[in-house]
């Protein structure tokens, strides 16, 4: 393994062992019993390490521990849970350099990138212990005398957390920090391509939980493949899972969940656009769009596929791309130098040329030519290059979600075209519209214009605020996670009514002779 960077440093740091226990209540991570899952990085191809899955009995032993641990964290004031939460953002701070690294290493995003989605949990925490003393409800006027009516909330129990790979940490944390200050417990199952960052997390937090007694039960780690995630799916003790990945992925635990009437927040695929107006900043757009494009190597829920471009600006734009994609550096991401690291694996690569061969055969042209990196410094096999294509929208493979650096560009004429072209797919997750134009920016913000769940004018699709929530519409999944009222979806509402009077008045003004 290279240490070129520090990677052994901060493995050390993190407490990752070369074999590793997948299966955690907090401190304790029971016996290895089931299949190894070895974690190679994308970047050089070394074994970082290895996790030992959680078997179906230990699985039952974690929501047992889970359901225990609700009973007593849930009877804890929600500003102390808070307090806790405000702890482990301080944890993360100090560990934000080796985690940062162990999530650019495992997953192959830049350093830069690493760093980014480290500070994302901390921002998470810093939200949630606000937060931790603002789970308003709110009170009403009852229409019957000497009464009250309200609304408050209470925490459901165990969540369920399924993640992916391409956010190894940060996804979780935006519905753990909120799941537990909302009183809530949680079980994660993490991306079998990415498991030493969950064993890294649970580290840390360990530490913080030891210090504030908090009961074994409430972060607990599941590793395994899809069939963990099928167990907790249909598992009627787990009331909410929030499952982020493929809209394939989402689809059956969105089925499994709906058929036992649990709940289901599903973060799933994105198929985002920019509309680049005639009135738009060019400086601005491209940068937005390369960026959007290349950024995690086009492995973002929220990567930029398509840029929908005003006639008059096409050629311009396509030149100003086709110079910037020349001038990018694509190699090893722990190198800041480097603007590109990998995809994940080797699947996704082949995946990555397949959709290149179907561009050609359904009629779209290849304007930068991609191609499998190799020689020094790619001998993981997972280096490619970014690609550019013109094709239209209607493509089979344009309305495919395709998780690698290909950017489509397409032509239009009128801004209500271009908005029925950005809406014109099933995924509804994130979009933009690059202009200086009060008009047209108000058009896609409008009921009529952008149907995703996420619409933003002169900044790209990619990234996201902790504070507003994240997720989006129709095949991504209606989910929202992070900020605004987020909270909510991890607790039950109940309605209150107070009778403070002498008199039981009924309804309809129904009376008993008593």
């Amino acid at each position: 393994m290279s240490n070129k960077f520090g990677i052994a440093e901060a493995l050390k740091a993190l407490e990752i062992k070369d074999i590793n226990s997948g299966t955690s209540t907090g401190s304790n991570w029971l016996a290895n019993k089931g299949e190894e899952i070895a974690s190679y990085s994308p970047v050089d191809g070394a074994l970082i390490g290895k996790v030992v899955a959680t078997t179906p009995e230990q699985y039952e032993e974690v929501v047992s521990k889970a359901a225990e641990a609700f009973k007593s964290w849930r009877l804890i004031p929600a500003p102390k849970r808070g307090e806790v939460v405000r702890q482990i953002g301080e944890e993360l701070r100090k560990y934000k350099e080796p985690l940062g690294k162990l999530v650019s290493y495992e997953m192959g995003k830049s350093y830069q990138e690493g760093l980014g989605e480290v500070q994302e949990m901390i921002d998470i925490c810093d939200f949630a212990v606000g937060l931790s003393r603002q789970l308003h409800g709110l009170t009403m006027h009852s229409e019957r005398p000497s009464h009250r009516m309200y609304e408050q909330y209470h925490p459901l129990g165990i969540v369920g957390i399924i993640s992916a790979f391409n956010f190894p940490v940060a996804v979780w944390s935006w519905n753990t920090m909120l799941a537990w200050v909302c009183g809530d417990v949680c079980i994660w199952k993490p991306s079998e391509k990415t498991p030493l960052c969950s064993i890294a997390c649970q580290n840390i937090i360990n530490k913080v939980f030891a210090k504030n007694d908090v009961p074994e039960g409430v972060s607990c780690i599941v590793n395994g493949d899809y069939q963990i995630g099928e167990l907790m799916s249909n598992d009627k003790r787990v009331p909410l899972v929030s499952a982020t990945g493929s809209t394939r992925m989402g689809k059956k635990v969105g089925a499994a969940v709906g058929a036992r009437l649990g709940r289901a927040l599903l973060e799933l695929g994105g198929n985002n656009a920019i509309i680049i107006t005639e009135n738009a900043d060019l400086d601005v757009a491209i940068t937005g769009a390369l960026f959007g494009a290349v950024g995690t190597c086009g492995q973002r829920c929220t990567s930029t596929r398509r840029l929908i471009i005003h006639e008059s600006k096409f050629e311009e734009v396509k030149n100003k791309l086709t110079n910037a994609y020349g001038q990018l550096r694509i190699g090893n991401p722990l190198d800041e130098k480097n603007h590109v690291g990998p995809l994940i694996d080797k699947d996704a690569v082949k995946m990555y040329e397949h959709a290149i061969e179907e561009i050609k055969k359904q009629g779209g042209s290849i304007l930068v030519e991609g191609g499998v990196l190799t020689g020094e410094g790619y001998e993981s096999g997972c280096y490619v290059k970014p690609v550019i294509a013109e094709a239209s929208n209607d493509l089979q493979i344009v309305q495919h979600e395709t998780f690698a650096p290909i950017l489509y560009l397409m032509k239009y004429s009128t801004i209500d075209e271009a908005i029925e072209i950005q809406n014109g797919v099933v995924q509804g997750l994130s979009s933009a519209i690059m202009t200086t134009n009060m008009r047209e920016a108000e058009s896609f913000l409008s009921h009529a214009g952008s149907d995703c769940g996420i619409a933003n004018v002169n900044i790209g699709t990619s990234g996201a605020e902790i504070g507003g929530a994240f997720g989006g519409e129709k095949e991504t999944g209606g989910g929202r996670e992070s900020g605004s009222d987020a909270w909510k979806v991890y607790m039950r509402r109940q309605t209150n009514t107070i009778n403070y009077g002498k008199d039981l008045p009924l309804a309809q003004g129904i009376k008993f002779d008593l």
